[in-house]
């Protein structure tokens, strides 16, 4: 068979959040763009499945920064998908929860910072002072980052911004431990590390949970859907079941990527929203030099995940308008120190939201770190839509070993929740490696360092002028992160004063 050839202004490679973001980006600005998934869903962390007639999320538990004004809800409004989204706002006095280990309270975060001082004020009432500094300092860390803020402008290089580790700041605002971890809680969604983390990474996120938490409703999958369509209406194309391997430079540019069965894309620009070593990876260039490659190949990334997802029988589980996190330890930062015997340190407990009961919970996720190399023996095993493998029957026994584990120290904390199950399903980081397309089946993409802020920041330009980068590991990992990433990738071909100013007067 013939192979084609297909031209078009611009093709992006994966279409995680990023890829997609950025193709409606500059579809809006009149380019033919291509996306091109490996994959037979769309979205990257955004994919959702079905157990049971429940909708299950992958990666995307809640949100924050959709009301009216606030960063995300702007961006979306702008791509033209804010009115179209099925969202339900979490409890308002509850969105979070810290749960610790012998401790009967359940440390509750409220949204809005008023709100969320009082919280913890009630709980704290020595603590009023520190906890209000708390606030004040997370709010001018966010201040300076004028794209968080949609304002054109460079980063303020202010040095204690990035050079201050998030549990060193913590300290020199209070010595009360249970402070101290409730304000670190939820370190699950960046993957900290105590004196590590930089303060910035664990400001710029929990500043927009603050701001307003939200969950979708019936999966996340929809945010990739309407951007999907928002990019056909336009013209341009999203094509699956095509996997790049190779991205050709000839004369200093790139001039077309080639798929897996050598079908060939043409374009003027490359944006990559693969993992940045995999992408340089493919590309045949002398102008990306060794330095670089080495460079990329030794940063670290964040650890990886082991999730149950739970099916609970009809109408006996009540839906929780919020999330918990729960600590087998005074501290906060605990759940990636683990041994076998010892684990699960720590859980996050996601209840699944769904149209059709808001009073009872359909299904819930339970998420826990785990290492890589827990899984080291089924490395070469591979698992993705299209090339299903069977791990066989000691992988099959993993999983369920740990599956009860999770489940058991959730039973713990809720009474009740092991009768009430009807079924549920695992994943692990071979998992995540396999449909999100990391080695190592990282969370998060590159572990962010306050040693080393600079190191791990990867520009959206590579030495090839037409090759862009855009995903979670430009910039920031998360929803809005990856989103931004998108504005600032785009804005390398559109201009960012031109690009920012759009999004603004949407």
């Amino acid at each position: 068979m013939e192979n084609k050839t297909q031209q078009y202004d611009i093709v992006i490679i994966g279409s995680g959040l990023g890829g997609l973001a950025c193709g409606v980006i500059l579809a809006k600005e009149g380019y033919k763009v291509c996306v091109l998934e490996k994959n037979k869903q769309i979205g990257g962390m955004l994919q959702t499945f079905v157990r049971d007639r429940v909708i299950f999320d992958t990666g995307v538990h809640y949100v924050g920064g959709l009301n009216e004004g606030q960063n995300l809800h702007q961006i979306f409004k702008y791509m033209g998908i804010m009115d179209k989204l099925k969202i339900r706002k979490m409890d308002e006095d509850f969105f979070d929860g810290m749960i610790f280990k012998d401790d009967p309270t359940i440390y509750k975060y409220a949204q809005g910072y008023d709100k969320f001082i009082q919280g913890l004020v009630s709980y704290f009432p020595e603590e009023e002072e520190a906890i209000k500094k708390y606030c004040e300092v997370i709010k001018e860390v966010c201040s300076k980052f004028p794209l968080y803020n949609l304002k054109v402008g460079t980063y303020e290089a202010d040095p204690k911004i990035y050079e201050t580790d998030t549990q060193t700041f913590l300290e020199t605002l209070t010595t009360n431990k249970r402070l101290l971890a409730v304000l670190a809680g939820t370190n699950l969604l960046y993957a900290g590390e105590a004196y590590k983390t930089p303060l910035f990474v664990h400001a710029l996120i929990i500043n927009h949970y603050i701001e307003s938490s939200w969950k979708f409703v019936d999966g996340g999958s929809q945010i990739a859907r309407h951007l999907a369509h928002e990019i056909i209406v336009r013209g341009g194309k999203v094509i699956k079941h095509v996997k790049i391997t190779k991205l050709k430079e000839e004369d200093k540019k790139i001039t077309y990527a080639e798929a897996e069965n050598g079908d060939r894309y043409y374009a003027d620009y490359f944006i990559s929203n693969v993992h940045p070593l995999k992408t340089v990876e493919m590309t045949e260039s002398g102008m990306i030099k060794n330095v670089y490659r080495s460079r990329l190949k030794s940063l670290e990334n964040t650890t990886s995940v082991f999730y149950v997802n739970v099916v609970m029988k009809k109408n006996t589980f009540k839906y929780l308008n919020s999330n918990i996190y729960y600590f087998a330890q005074e501290d906060a930062w605990c759940a990636d120190k683990y041994t076998d015997e010892s684990w699960p340190q720590g859980y996050a407990l996601f209840f699944v939201p769904s149209s059709r009961s808001e009073e009872f919970s359909e299904g819930v996720t339970i998420m826990s770190y785990m290492r890589m190399d827990e899984v080291e023996k089924w490395k070469d095993t591979f698992n993705i839509v299209g090339y299903e493998e069977d791990r066989g029957e000691e992988y099959a026994e993993f999983k369920r070993l740990k599956s009860e584990k999770l489940m058991d120290a959730v039973e713990k904390q809720f009474p009740g929740f092991k009768e009430n199950i009807k079924s549920y399903s695992s994943a692990s980081p071979l998992s995540a490696r396999d449909y999100m397309g990391t080695d190592d089946g990282s969370l998060y993409g590159f572990a962010k360092d306050y040693r080393e802020p600079m190191k791990t920041m990867v520009s959206s330009r590579t030495k090839i002028p037409n090759l862009l980068l855009t995903g979670q590991n430009i910039n920031m990992h998360g929803v809005l992160g990856v989103t931004i990433s998108a504005v600032v990738t785009s804005s390398q071909i559109l201009g960012m004063e031109y690009l920012v100013n759009k999004i603004n007067n949407a």
